[in-house]
């Protein structure tokens, strides 16, 4: 089945629109969420990962149930020989007994050993032994993105993603992991606070000096997501891949998320973020409240948080195109 995103939901938040309506990018779709489906989808993708393999996914805050599992992901790691690789939060003011909170290096490796990652993979927090500066075309607010001094170690990334809601960003997708997720402490701070702080000082951050310009975050996190895939695509590439299960409309970076009321729906891949993106969100719009399915939290988290402007500002900068064709791969 194939077909073209453009719709409107009932919050406005338009759909599937590109200034250049003879742009089309490809987004596939299948309905299995299964080792082998993640697998398959990979290599209908056709871009093969060459070179050292860069998995960026999130390995899931200390308590939280949602995060992508081994067992899922395991097949996909095996085919391109990846490492999966993550940087630490910038947030939290946990008792210093708490070791479930990933804002040290320490803390995170507990985590990723207890959700089941190590030592069954190769796992790299890219920022545990520093940072580096890398180029952003879109100096609006940010005028460098500031991620993990390890990403120099990897050829080629896969962006792994889990698309979910989330409590700044509206929702977590592929635009998310690229920014945020490759971002070290000091990234993050930068692109949370819309350029204003360089250097993490957690007293700060939070506070409406510093967080108060909402659409410039979510601005800041589509310059940040650009330059990482520019990186790759510098080296030997990148790819999008989003699974749409266990979808709270907290992110898996809090540590007890809302409950899931919204039904697992597939695997979604595509050689463009921003169409990936939009063709996940266009999904939540078009769900049907029933009984165990139910997307108005979901939509109202993303309206309220006005998370649709990332994608577009991603779209107004040459990211990608909002407008795509979905090609399910189902028999």
């Amino acid at each position: 089945m194939t077909l073209t995103g453009c719709s409107q939901n009932k919050y406005g938040q338009q759909t599937g629109e590109v200034e250049n309506k003879d742009t089309i990018s490809t987004v596939f779709l299948t309905r299995e969420i299964s080792p082998q489906a993640l697998v398959t989808i990979y290599n209908v993708l056709g871009v093969e990962a060459q070179g050292r393999v860069a998995v960026k996914m999130s390995t899931g805050e200390g308590s939280n149930p949602n995060y992508l599992k081994p067992d899922l992901i395991a097949g996909l790691i095996a085919e391109v020989d990846g490492t999966i690789v993550e940087c630490n939060t910038a947030y939290g003011n946990a008792p210093k007994d708490r070791q479930d909170e990933r804002t040290t290096s320490e803390n995170h490796w507990r985590v990723i050993e207890r959700h089941g990652f190590k030592p069954r993979f190769n796992v790299d927090i890219m920022d545990e032994e520093g940072e580096m500066k890398i180029p952003v075309q879109d100096t609006t607010h940010i005028k460098y993105d500031i991620v993990g001094s390890h990403m120099a170690n990897y050829d080629f990334m896969i962006a792994l993603n889990h698309f979910k809601g989330h409590p700044m960003g509206g929702y977590g997708g592929a635009l998310k992991n690229l920014s945020i997720g490759c971002g070290s402490q000091n990234g993050k701070a930068y692109i949370h606070s819309a350029g204003k702080m360089e250097v993490l000082d957690m007293r700060k951050l939070w506070t409406p000096e510093y967080i108060g310009d909402q659409d410039g975050f979510l601005e800041s996190m589509a310059a940040a997501a650009q330059a990482v895939t520019d990186y790759f695509r510098a080296k030997n590439g990148i790819i999008y891949i989003s699974v749409m299960n266990n979808m709270s409309i907290d992110c898996d970076c809090v540590d007890h998320p809302a409950p899931v009321k919204l039904e697992d729906y597939g695997i979604l891949a595509s050689t463009d973020p921003v169409a990936l993106d939009q063709a996940c969100i266009d999904i939540i719009n078009q769900q049907k409240v029933t009984a165990t399915n139910d997307p108005t939290d979901l939509l109202s988290r993303i309206d309220k948080q006005h998370g649709v402007h990332t994608i577009e500002h991603a779209a107004k900068i040459g990211l990608g195109n909002r407008n795509y064709t979905l090609v399910e791969i189902d028999d």
